[in-house]
Formats: C-alpha cells, structure tokens, sequence
C-alpha cells in the first residue's frame, strides 16, 4: 500500500505549505522575502492552493499549557443486542455521547460494533477516573481496551489541535 494520496503541488507551493504550516501568521510579504519570490506570486499562488482545497482553513495549535499530559486510546466494542438492528443505533448512541465530553479528543466508529476514542487528561489518575466514570459505565459493552499512549513519535501537536478550550 502507498502512501496518502497528495494533489499534484510543485516545490514552490510546498515550500509556501510549510511555511504556512509552521507559521500560519506569516504575510504574504514575509513569505515572498523568504522565498525570494515577489508578492503577487505568492498571493497567486495561495489564492489557488485555497480554491482547489489544500489550504481549507488557518488555526492554532494549542501550547503545553492547554495540551492534555495524558491521553490515552479506548477501543470499545458494544455488545450486539437481540434485535440487531439496533446495534447502529446504540453505537451512534455512544458516538454522539462521547463526542460531547471534553476530555474526549476524537471519536470514530469502526465497523458495525467498535468505536475508537482519544481521551486526554492532566494526570493519569483523572485519565483513569474519566474512563472508569464515563466510558466503562455505558451499558451492554462486550469489550474496552485503554492503551496509554507514553510516547508519541509523530502526530504529537494533534493532541494540541484537537484538546478543548
């Protein structure tokens, strides 16, 4: 398998991604001073890079003090009921449920029966609180695995991106 499937960018459109990625506060002048480039070409060039969809929006990233200090990934596996055809709709249930508490960073479902979910805290106690509260509460599960995650590789400012405020 290949990896994710990227829209067809030149190396000056990458290089104004990057900057902007690092700094979305960045002018047009200042990126154009640093690429050497004059204005009208970059104010061109982002001006298309936001209509064909690789630049949707400009955010922040969150700094340490608003990151969660733990988080971890919650594999929940619901219990399939007598009528099956309520399973898609219990497991919407716990989707939507989950989806509205804040220490909840993400929520996906996967499959008919399983639903993936980063939660994040300041400590381990409150992470392990937060679960056993919130999550191993919720009725008819046949299944919940927490995997701590202790050192995260790649994807760390996610955590940032993702925390509520």
């Amino acid at each position: 398998m290949g990896g994710v499937s990227v829209p067809q960018l030149d190396d000056l459109d990458r290089e104004i991604l990057r900057l902007l990625k690092k700094d979305a506060r960045l002018t047009i002048s200042e990126i154009a001073e640093r690429l050497n480039r004059p204005e009208s070409t970059i104010h061109f060039r982002i001006k298309k890079l936001m209509e064909r969809g690789i630049i949707d929006h400009y955010t922040i990233l969150l700094g340490e003090e608003l990151k969660p200090k733990k988080t971890a990934l919650v594999v929940i596996q619901a219990e399939t009921p007598i009528i099956e055809d309520f399973l898609e709709r219990y497991v919407n249930h716990i989707t939507r449920t989950l989806s509205m508490l804040p220490n909840v960073l993400f929520v996906s479902k996967s499959g008919r029966d399983t639903v993936l979910v980063l939660i994040g805290e300041e400590n381990e106690e409150k992470l392990e609180d937060f679960i056993n509260n919130n999550i191993k509460t919720l009725p008819t599960l046949k299944s919940v695995y927490v995997y701590p995650l202790d050192d995260i590789r790649k994807g760390e400012d996610v955590i940032g991106f993702l925390a509520e405020v």
